[in-house]
């Protein structure tokens, strides 16, 4: 397959899509997905694409803090570490290029913050 970068609004869907069909077959990461999304993928998809969309292609269609709605989720390091490596994966295997590498960075980034931003709530949580 002849991979091109991320470009366009149908990359981040291929890139959103992808990734999250890989999410929702992992035994560890799809039960925790599934027990808050429900019946509702479409949105969420829907969501991800614009929040991908707004952080690669800078067209803002993303509102929201994304942050907040893991503050409760029962997930740490190992979840993360999963959650980026099937992000990697799926980027890998569809594209190559400055806004791929933009994304796997962005990801990674993103993830390590998630995680010790959770730790740090629960470590004031138990204190």
């Amino acid at each position: 397959m002849n991979k091109k970068d991320i470009t366009n609004l149908s990359d981040i869907k291929i890139l959103v899509c992808e990734f999250y069909d890989k999410v929702r077959l992992n035994e560890v990461l799809a039960p925790i997905f599934n027990a808050v999304i429900k019946g509702k993928w479409p949105y969420h998809l829907e969501k991800m694409v614009r929040f991908w969309q707004t952080i690669l292609l800078q067209e803002h269609t993303y509102k929201g803090a994304p942050f907040p709605v893991h503050i409760d989720l029962p997930i740490g390091q190992e979840h993360f570490e999963i959650w980026v490596a099937l992000f990697n994966q799926t980027v890998h295997e569809n594209f190559e290029g400055a806004k791929a590498l933009e994304a796997i960075d962005r990801a990674n980034k993103m993830a390590m913050m998630f995680s010790y931003k959770l730790a740090a709530l629960a470590e004031q949580r138990q204190n």
